[in-house]
């Protein structure tokens, strides 16, 4: 009799891929003419980034710039959450925050979608922040990782474990 096998469905930013992308971030503020001596600037504290600006515009810009290298080196931007500008004292702030793993809700959504329009062998489990899925086949649960990529969700999933 053949083992199950099964794979993990998470939600994880790659934190080594997210202070490259914030170390190009900050050259490219300090080299480009449309940012010099113009005050702006992005600083990590820990987990959070902090853009500062004199103006909205500039804000707005280095947030996009930002954007570009998560892209770049492959991280979604449905990872990022960002604030809108806050005017403090004479600067513009944005703050910047990397959400991580996968909501029960979340996971209870993704079981659900496996249930109605997966293979009937999938089983899922939810186990803390990931969602484990197992069955017999190894085609059904690359049917089911087929499913759960082309869904629209509103946060990245990606694929662990498999087995």
């Amino acid at each position: 009799m053949a083992a199950d096998s099964s794979f993990d469905i998470v939600s994880e930013v790659d934190h080594m891929e997210v202070d490259n992308a914030f170390n190009q971030t900050d050259r490219e503020i300090g080299t480009r003419f449309d940012f010099k001596n113009t005050g702006t600037k992005i600083e990590k504290s820990g987990d959070k980034f902090l853009i500062e600006a004199d103006t909205e515009d500039r804000a707005k810009a280095a947030l996009e710039v930002f954007r570009d290298k998560l892209i770049k080196r492959t991280v979604s931007l449905k990872h990022l959450e960002a604030s809108e500008p806050q005017l403090s004292g004479k600067i513009y702030k944005i703050s910047c925050e990397f959400k991580e793993g996968i909501s029960t809700e979340n996971a209870k959504k993704i079981a659900k979608l496996l249930r109605d329009e997966g293979p009937k062998t999938l089983k899922s489990q939810i186990m803390g922040e990931t969602l484990r899925v197992t069955s017999k086949s190894r085609d059904d649960l690359q049917d089911a990782i087929a499913l759960v990529k082309n869904h629209p969700w509103e946060f990245a999933v990606q694929f662990t474990n498999y087995r």
